[in-house]
């Protein structure tokens, strides 16, 4: 096959030069308006194109060297005391797979345990493309699933407004959890 962004003869959907040349990660970091920080891997615009395959055959591959990139590395050299868990926004299966799902995975080492299918969405609107008015007048209206422990680290693609990470956290507030801090792939503030 040939990889995606040089054409170039690889084995893999992009290949390793085009991975190490455009998709070294850098941490750009954020704060919502509820205190919490949130941690972004790469500028929106720098990956724009390859997050448009999210709901295609092809974004599962894409996510998964995407998350290899950023959110393994990060979770490699992450410590803690103790065990943290980590929670994906609405990781339901659209299109095959679930690409929030795919970076919680990732983040799986000795101090992170990655849980799935805990906080879902009962609003499937979509919000690309949407305004932070549209955001915030339809809210995802997030069911929580319940798990034991108290601290974690919420994970999702993208942040734009922070909207959907913000009625996230005060959803896992309400049932006495710590959310740490965000993580996600990218963020469009830092376009």
């Amino acid at each position: 096959m040939k990889c995606l962004m040089c054409e170039s003869l690889s084995l893999k959907h992009i290949c390793s030069s085009c991975q190490e040349l455009f998709l070294t990660p850098k941490l750009y970091k954020r704060q919502l308006s509820n205190g919490i920080q949130v941690f972004s891997f790469y500028k929106y615009i720098e990956i724009k194109t390859l997050l448009h395959t999210k709901h295609t055959d092809l974004g599962f591959y894409i996510y998964n060297i995407l998350a290899q990139k950023s959110f393994t590395k990060f979770a490699e050299e992450f410590t803690l005391e103790a065990e943290v868990i980590s929670l994906a926004i609405d990781d339901s299966i659209d299109s095959g797979y679930s690409h929030t799902a795919i970076l919680n995975k990732n983040l799986k080492s000795q101090y992170i345990k990655p849980l799935y299918s805990k906080l879902r969405a009962t609003n499937s609107v979509s919000y690309s493309g949407k305004s932070k008015l549209f955001r915030e007048s339809n809210p995802r209206n997030f069911k929580l699933s319940n798990f034991r422990a108290k601290s974690l680290i919420l994970v999702d693609d993208i942040v734009t407004t922070g909207a959907t990470l913000s009625e996230a956290i005060e959803i896992l507030h309400k049932a006495d959890k710590e959310v740490l801090f965000c993580l996600t792939l990218c963020d469009v503030s830092n376009a």
